[in-house]
């Protein structure tokens, strides 16, 4: 490696970084309480007041760290699936994980299964259908124990639509309360009351970064082909199951708590890659960071775009990553 090459991914990671503070600091200022960036750090320490402490440490912190961990998340997932697939408009929902766990949440909305499992009834549901559905895509797709990747991708969108007539025929016979959770928890947001989920989703994001630098190089092998890259000494086989596990668990994991919040996984490893290009030992951690800080702003601008109330956060997500994608791609053809 280069110096210039080491110098602009190490300006890369130190740009993402700040982006990320950037956008908690914003976040933890604005609100229907304004509270300023000098008045941050004495406000965590209780010297301004019970308000202003309470609205930071149980309202907007939990929500940073939620979004660092969903954003982080399905934007790895997403990184990691892109170099799997060797197709860059893959994303973490095109497998059908999100179709698994939406059905899960809606089987426990109109079972109300929170009433004897309390406020993880969601996510534990979500989480539940979403490693079902990672399963039924494995199984279906492996074929002597040699899984085909565009196997896994048809099956996983058949499974998609198979989940997604599901949800529709329960969602035609729900009660309008029921219905009203449904749609809203579909929809995607980071309120998040349960501080124990929020930092087992932390853990997870995190582990799952640092696992999957241990593949680094063999997604960069991966590029040029399976056959490629087995002859470069990687065990393609075992990389595929192993990428694809962590994928589906990053992915079924911030589904179940935070909803289907979509285009983070498909627009941010993109965007990521015109600037670091396929090299796999800065995409994923650089991934990670920009899916980070572009969750951080969306949620931001979702609980106080129309305040008091507030927008599900899929909507900012879908807005600005469709509309941020479509001029990426339009550019694009322009410089070609």
């Amino acid at each position: 490696m280069t110096d210039s090459k080491k110098r602009l991914w190490i300006w890369l990671i130190a740009g993402l970084m700040l982006l990320c503070i950037v956008a908690s600091a914003i976040s933890l200022c604005v609100g229907s309480a304004q509270i300023s960036v000098a008045d941050i750090i004495p406000s965590l320490m209780g010297q301004r007041g019970q308000a202003d402490y309470s609205i930071l440490v149980n309202i907007r912190l939990p929500r940073i760290l939620l979004g660092f961990a969903v954003g982080g998340a399905l934007s790895l997932a997403g990184a990691l699936l892109q170099g799997i697939f060797r197709n860059p408009l893959v994303e973490p929902y095109t497998i059908g994980i999100s179709g698994g766990a939406s059905l899960g949440v809606c089987l426990a909305i109109i079972f109300d299964f929170h009433l004897f499992m309390g406020i993880i009834a969601y996510p534990l549901s979500g989480f539940a259908g979403a490693l079902l559905t990672m399963f039924l895509v494995y199984f279906l797709s492996a074929n002597k124990q040699v899984m085909r990747i565009q196997g896994v991708l048809l099956t996983g969108v058949m499974i998609s639509f198979i989940s997604s007539s599901l949800f529709m025929l329960i969602k035609s016979f729900s009660d309008d309360e029921d219905l009203r959770s449904i749609v809203f928890w579909i929809m995607g947001s980071l309120d998040e009351p349960n501080l124990a989920l929020i930092w087992i989703a932390v853990g997870v994001s995190v582990s799952g970064l640092i696992i999957s630098y241990f593949f680094c190089l063999s997604l960069n092998a991966f590029a040029l082909g399976e056959e490629e890259a087995a002859h470069l000494g990687v065990n393609t086989e075992r990389a595929k199951k192993i990428l694809f596990v962590i994928a589906s668990i990053l992915t079924g994991l911030s589904v179940s708590v935070a909803g289907v919040i979509g285009f983070v996984g498909l627009v941010v490893p993109h965007l990521i890659r015109l600037f670091t290009g396929p090299d796999h030992r800065i995409l994923l951690l650089a991934s990670f960071l920009g899916g980070s800080a572009f969750m951080i702003f969306s949620d931001t601008i979702a609980r106080t775009i129309i305040m008091p109330r507030e927008l599900p956060v899929g909507v900012i997500t879908g807005i600005i990553g469709g509309c941020v994608f479509i001029y990426a791609l339009n550019k694009r053809k322009v410089n070609l």
